[in-house]
């Protein structure tokens, strides 16, 4: 992963602690002193959304234990592509030009032109080198895609 990825896994872990989560067990005691719980909408509201952000809290606990930063500094092979490689492809079937930065799946965002090295098209693009033509079979069927460039 990134360390900007990292970065922002912390940042809304620790905003998910500190922030999200005492508003929700205000939100509790406020309930609980209404009176009846049994048929309290409010206390039930409150309950099941801090087993949601519990939840939350746990995963994202979880990936950041196992998350790993990659140095781009210290790469090898840098005209292949691989995780962090920012990449510009041609689809050959309609000549649309499109700029994507391979990431691990906690960070895609294809808003922010970020996909993840799961998905069918990083997937069938890492290895290959600026000039190779690629198909890749894509929920709409197959297609072809010409790799422009490649920058670590």
């Amino acid at each position: 992963m990134s360390q900007e990825g990292y970065d922002k896994l912390v940042a809304e872990l620790n905003q998910l602690v500190h922030e999200d989560l005492p508003k929700v067990r205000e939100a509790i005691a406020e309930a609980r002193d209404k009176g009846d719980l049994s048929e309290n909408f409010e206390y039930h509201a409150a309950k099941r959304e801090q087993s949601r952000l519990l939840g939350r809290i746990r995963f994202k606990q979880r990936v950041l234990e196992h998350a790993r930063v990659l140095d781009i500094s210290k790469r090898q092979n840098t005209d292949s592509i691989q995780l962090l490689s920012r990449i510009e492809i041609t689809n050959l079937a309609n000549n649309a030009r499109m700029t994507y930065t391979i990431v691990s799946p906690h960070e895609a965002n294809l808003r922010e032109g970020k996909i993840s090295i799961k998905s069918p098209i990083a997937n069938a693009l890492v290895g290959k080198k600026a000039g190779d033509v690629v198909e890749v079979y894509v929920p709409a069927g197959m297609q072809k895609f010409r790799i422009e460039s490649v920058e670590q």
